[in-house]
């Protein structure tokens, strides 16, 4: 065979062309679709590049497919570069939750406002007697107004932090309306966990005092002596105030709590999809919980004759006593604890 090429010069030529067909015909069929689907891929990329440089479609829609792919970050999700849903959580906390929770506020403080403006202070009916009773002991006082104060904190920086750059950055700048809400931030994170204690201390304290009775049932009927003008008699605390008790200090002020605190120890290994949960819970029952706070808030100051005195002295005169909760204070009266 050596010779055999040797003698024929093209007989090498030969060999090797028989060779390449070998091989050729060995290889696994190419589909002539695939080789259109490269041609069109690698066309559309070089077209992309040259139309919009650094525009990879392909890469980023991989991208934002949620998947999880591979990364030397340890924790939950480190591996998902971006987070589709949280464009929905953007819009929906932005969009119907600022729009509607701020109407929300204002319509009640407004309404609030009118309903002083219009029917004023309830003032006592009676002649104030001079002889007090207590009706709040230091330590109900202590829980009161520690709950109140770091209550009031987290509405304020709550409140700035949710609506700041559509109120505040037209009249105070970006600059140092970043600044103010950078304070904010650290006030509210650190006081939320305050809050949740006193929030605790409150539920334990007054539960005993906020169970259902008989004489709410009338409470409801008579709208609280709205319809007929007269003061309907009731225990240490009436049907409204349990209202406010289960419905805002209970329920609105644990998922408020709880939620903040999700979202304070995000270390926890909460997903980002949990994160937003806990923001949306958080921001709607803040917002209700606000609301609903201004009618306790008037109800307890300017409201009503004496109410305040209450919890700033812990006493409050007989005939506030007796014209308000005409059943506690005939248990007071004849040495009971004025519990239910």
């Amino acid at each position: 065979m050596k010779a055999f090429f040797m003698r024929r010069p093209g007989g090498a030529l030969l060999a090797v062309l028989l060779l390449v067909l070998t091989l050729f015909a060995s290889a696994p069929p190419v589909r002539a679709a695939d080789h259109a689907h490269a041609g069109s891929t690698a066309a559309d990329q070089a077209e992309r590049q040259q139309e919009r440089p650094g525009n990879n479609a392909p890469v980023w829609r991989a991208v934002r497919s949620g998947e999880a792919h591979f990364t030397t970050v340890r924790g939950p999700e480190a591996g998902v570069l971006i987070q589709a849903e949280g464009n929905s959580w953007r819009h929906l906390r932005n969009g119907p939750i600022t729009v509607y929770g701020g109407a929300l506020l204002i319509v009640m403080a407004s309404a609030i406002a009118l309903f002083w403006l219009v029917k004023g202070t309830m003032k006592l009916h009676g002649a104030r007697t001079g002889r007090t009773m207590k009706r709040f002991s230091g330590f109900e006082r202590f829980v009161h107004w520690g709950t109140a104060l770091s209550f009031l904190l987290l509405a304020v920086t709550g409140v700035a932090i949710l609506f700041g750059k559509h109120v505040l950055a037209p009249i105070l700048g970006s600059d140092f309306l970043a600044l103010l809400l950078t304070a904010g931030k650290l006030v509210h994170n650190y006081v939320g966990p305050v809050f949740g204690v006193f929030l605790l201390l409150m539920i334990l304290t007054f539960l005993r005092d906020n169970v259902w009775q008989a004489c709410d049932a009338i409470w409801i009927r008579r709208a609280g002596g709205l319809l007929d003008g007269n003061h309907v008699p009731s225990s240490r605390f009436n049907f409204g105030e349990k209202t406010w008790f289960w419905l805002g200090v209970t329920f609105l002020g644990l998922a408020v709590a709880i939620s903040g605190l999700v979202m304070d120890f995000p270390n926890f290994g909460w997903t980002r999809g949990e994160m937003q949960i806990a923001n949306i819970v958080h921001a709607v029952g803040a917002i209700v919980l606000l609301t609903l706070s201004f009618g306790h808030i008037y109800m307890g100051t300017v409201g009503v004759e004496g109410a305040y005195e209450s919890m700033k002295t812990g006493y409050v005169d007989e005939t506030w006593a007796k014209e308000h909760h005409a059943i506690w204070y005939e248990d007071v009266k004849a040495g009971k604890s004025g519990h239910p």
